[in-house]
């Protein structure tokens, strides 16, 4: 359901007037951006701010740019941002705490994340406890330090200055301001060489040209509290790298490594740890030292596998691996001979002469079947056995899971191995951005009575009661829905949504509601019908002509039920001259049926009301001719088809309505619900096609066919780029041909050819430039597509 900025007239009330005008330009956005909940949250935030008392500046800064960061990292943290404001309203001015509200959005979109975010807030606290004067220019400096900084870097940056110069105000100013020497020889100290913000994309689009499957990566503070970093780990299905890292310098005989290829290397080892891992280790009754050795051989093994399908791997894990061991080179803790065997694993050239390395070289090659993950338990357990031994002879200090880990920077630390599950791209997706699915629950009469609370909510609602039969209200002796003039609606549909930008899909991210079609008077139908019956003869003619039902002979056949006579006479004839002769003289016969599904799916937004150039009809009425033409012919050659149309006001309700099902006969009421279509509303092409998608997959026949009639491009309110709705649309018919659905596109649009093909393919359209043809050419059409 949309929310509309309306129906909060009681918060808009006590905001100040310059706020209204300032929330009508940006509550489109935060509609996009935003829940119902959310939005909530955001207008009392501002009325909080507004009572607060620090001047309208800061509450036009909160409403102006929440949208953005909500966008950024989910609406969750708008709150956040309101409650630090509120605690920090007796520590600074008004027009301080507007500098934070208006560079909250820039923040959150260089960190990425939402625990980086309140990470942040932590600094300004922190500053404002111990250098409150160097805020200011802090915030307005806040956009080129985070472009050369990590957060870690940032707070030890700001620690440094607020210690350094803490009784002077002026060297304050002039330190968070950047214009001491002191402030930019730190910040050059400090600043990293490549940032995770910068290249995620390029990480993305590496992954997903590996694995053929999309993959979620974020942010992790990796210098917040200590320089050395934190490796990368799993979680919930999501990998998490360092949000910034510095190429590595050459160290003897290891050659130098990009930071670009540290990335490189720590995402293709998750990646290979999702897909190609198995089932979760037991880790009950393991000590330290095997567990550790189960981690090193589980790692060796999805390294292993990733690199049969890919062997240029190798080499990129190689050079971030310590360089091989000198041959005489004796090791001097567990860790050092981890650590060999873990290189040894990679690349055993030269071989490594250590016995308990040759032990686990041996290991891994004895594995009958490297994917069967359970066989790292026991190797690792044999192995911690052995390498126990060899602590105690050489007398080591014992095993510190702290100090012996692996070394190599890109590997992670193996949480997910005793958490894992295959991997699941929709829970990695709702992972990331914490979708939140609607609760629908069929409940019995007595608790929707004596525990509901709002009978009149709407669909955005969190959780939605539903009863299996009316509930009637006891003194107007109706039901809510009669009372109301409303019809019980289904339940709505969750679809994703491609995102071209991102290349993900968002899941969940469109509601899709079936809506009932009052029906009309269904007279037009049947004069539109009556006007075109001599195209209806032709047209079922032609059809039963181009593929004929009943019996039919199959002629020239090797193997047949009888002798088919002019090729037998034939072969005579050639024996006779002496000539070889075509062996296939058989003849078989069969039945032969039609077996196709259509479902025509027509386009009903609000430029359908558009009437055509020169003529007294509109677009629609035009598309409803068509239909009956189409549907009346198909009545009559007998082919199972639907009628479908929708239309969209958001992202959150696209409207579906069904004037006629495959199981329906084309009778009056079909008819009188397709007189009564109205146009209205947006195109959101992408989750009509997937709805679409999902009727026909229920369809026994073996050809499924799916007609698009539409007079634009994809658009709707809640999207200012023109080309998300159309790469949606795309990635839609693209899965539907996976599926065996052929989708085909009718366009009424005469300059559709730029973005038509597109969307649903070369030879998988046709733009009609004369609309007025319509109800002739949609039956030729469908002749053609099912030759």
């Amino acid at each position: 359901m949309t929310v509309h900025l309306h129906q909060h007239h009681e918060l808009l009330a006590e905001l100040p007037s310059a706020a209204h005008e300032v929330l009508q330009g940006a509550w489109q956005e935060a509609a996009r951006a935003m829940s119902p909940r959310g939005l909530d949250n955001y207008l009392k935030g501002a009325l909080a701010l507004h009572q607060l008392g620090r001047g309208e500046e800061l509450v036009l800064n909160f409403l102006q740019q929440m949208p953005q960061l909500a966008r950024a990292v989910g609406e969750d943290e708008v709150p956040g941002v309101v409650n630090f404001l509120l605690a920090m309203a007796s520590k600074t001015s008004g027009q301080v705490l507007a500098l934070i509200a208006a560079s909250a959005p820039t923040v959150a979109e260089r960190l990425g994340d939402a625990t980086l975010f309140r990470q942040y807030l932590n600094v300004l606290e922190l500053l404002l406890a111990q250098a409150p004067h160097g805020l200011r220019p802090l915030l307005g400096q806040i956009e080129r330090l985070l472009a050369q900084l990590t957060l870690g870097g940032l707070r030890r940056w700001v620690q440094w200055g607020a210690k350094a110069h803490r009784g002077d105000i002026e060297a304050q100013v002039r330190y968070f301001g950047l214009s001491s020497p002191d402030a930019l020889a730190l910040l050059q100290q400090e600043r990293k060489g490549t940032l995770l913000v910068d290249v995620q994309r390029r990480l993305n689009r590496y992954l997903r040209a590996l694995w053929g499957r999309d993959f979620v990566l974020r942010p992790t503070a990796g210098d917040y509290e200590q320089r050395t970093g934190q490796r990368p780990f799993i979680e919930q299905m999501v990998i998490h790298l360092a949000d910034a890292y510095d190429d590595l310098p050459a160290n003897g005989a290891d050659p130098a490594v990009s930071a670009m290829a540290l990335y490189r290397a720590a995402a293709a080892h998750c990646a290979a740890h999702l897909v190609l891992g198995g089932a979760a280790f037991d880790e009950q009754g393991l000590s330290a030292l095997e567990r550790a050795l189960i981690e090193a051989v589980e790692d060796a093994r999805i390294e292993a596998l990733a690199i049969q399908r890919f062997p240029r791997l190798r080499q990129l894990w190689l050079s971030l691996h310590p360089s091989a061991p000198e041959a005489d080179a004796a090791p001097s803790s567990a860790g050092d001979l981890i650590n060999r065997l873990a290189r040894a694993w990679l690349q055993n050239d030269p071989p490594d002469p250590h016995p308990w390395v040759q032990q686990g070289l041996a290991l891994l090659a004895q594995w009958p079947d490297l994917h069967d993950a359970q066989h790292s338990r026991a190797s690792g357990i044999a192995l911690a056995a052995s390498l126990a031994e060899w602590i105690a002879v050489a007398g080591w200090a014992p095993f510190s899971a702290r100090l012996d880990v692996q070394r190599a920077p890109y590997r992670d630390d193996n949480r997910f191995l005793w958490q894992a599950a295959r991997y699941d791209e929709t829970q990695a997706l709702q992972a990331a951005w914490d979708a939140r699915q609607q609760v629908r629950r069929k409940v019995s009469l007595m608790e929707m009575v004596n525990e509901v609370n709002n009978e009149y909510a709407g669909d955005d609602a969190q959780e939605i009661w539903t009863l299996p039969t009316e509930f009637m209200l006891d003194q107007e002796g109706v039901s809510i829905n009669s009372l109301l003039g409303q019809t019980a609606l289904p339940d709505p549909v969750h679809y994703p949504e491609w995102d071209y930008t991102i290349q993900l899909s968002r899941p969940a991210w469109v509601t899709l509601q079936e809506r009932p079609v009052s029906g009309s008077d269904p007279a037009p139908v049947d004069a539109v019908l009556e006007q075109h019956r001599p195209l209806l003869g032709r047209l079922k003619h032609l059809i039963e002509a181009m593929s004929p039902q009943g019996m039919q002979r199959i002629r020239r056949l090797q193997d047949g039920d009888e002798i088919d006579l002019d090729p037998a006479i034939q072969a005579l004839i050639d024996l006779r001259l002496g000539q070889q002769p075509d062996p296939r003289i058989m003849m078989r016969r069969q039945v032969h049926q039609r077996d196709l599904a259509l479902l025509v799916l027509l386009d009903l937004s609000e430029s359908a009301n558009e009437k055509v150039h020169g003529q007294e009809q509109t677009v629609l009425e035009l598309m409803r001719a068509a239909s009956a033409i189409l549907a009346e012919t198909l009545t009559r050659i007998g082919d199972p088809f639907a009628l479908h149309g929708f239309c969209s006001d958001g992202r959150h309700d696209v409207h579906y309505l069904r004037c006629k099902d495959f199981d329906q006969p084309f009778d009056a009421g079909a008819r009188a619900r397709l007189g009564g279509l109205q146009a209205r509303f947006s195109t959101r092409m992408g989750a009509a096609l997937r709805h679409a998608g999902a009727q026909l997959r229920q369809r026994p026949q073996k050809k499924r066919l799916l007609l698009v009639i539409t007079d634009g491009e994809p658009a709707d309110r809640d999207v200012r780029d023109p080309q998300y709705l159309r790469h949606d649309a795309r990635r839609a018919v693209e899965e539907l041909q996976r599926e065996g659905i052929q989708t085909f596109g009718l366009s009424l649009d005469p300059r559709a050819d730029t973005y038509v093909e597109r969307i649903f393919g070369a030879r998988h359209y046709a733009v009609i430039d004369r609309i007025e043809r319509l109800p002739e050419r949609l039956p030729q059409l469908y002749l053609g597509l099912t030759r």
